[in-house]
């Protein structure tokens, strides 16, 4: 499971269908409506909110309107709570290594998207992420694809 920290504008068709669908588990795993993937190390920054469902939901709704840029058709129904949610803090170094693990994607499976997005500077989060500095968040599983 991998629920990008940075901005769903960097992927590509492929990583943003994955995307939707691993942010919809991401909401059952959360709502106790699975067996597996119930510690999954990248829904801890969702678990410690007010409001886990409706922070994965405002999650979810940020993939949505991504898909609507770009022409494609989500369900909205399968989101089940979203609205004003506060900002959850990201690190830095965490951006940079997500970035930097979305290049190694893109550089396999859709060159195009790869050339669009290797010479970003600024990289941004996702709109429900703040970037606060520091290094890789201590979820993170180096090396675990």
């Amino acid at each position: 499971m991998r629920l990008w920290s940075i901005h769903p504008k960097y992927l590509d068709q492929k990583g943003l269908v994955a995307l939707w669908r691993e942010g919809l588990l991401a909401q059952k795993v959360l709502m106790g409506q699975t067996q597996g993937y119930k510690f999954h190390p990248q829904l801890m920054r969702f678990r410690k909110t007010k409001d886990s469902i409706l922070a994965v939901g405002t999650y979810l709704v940020e993939i949505m309107k991504e898909a609507e840029r770009r022409g494609y058709r989500f369900d909205e129904s399968k989101i089940v709570k979203s609205g004003n949610c506060s900002k959850i803090d990201v690190q830095a170094g965490q951006i940079e290594y997500e970035w930097n693990h979305l290049l190694k994607k893109l550089k396999a499976r859709s060159s195009n998207v790869y050339d669009m997005n290797r010479g970003v500077v600024d990289k941004e989060a996702h709109p429900l992420f703040r970037i606060v500095s520091g290094g890789i968040e201590d979820w993170e599983r180096p090396g675990v694809k």
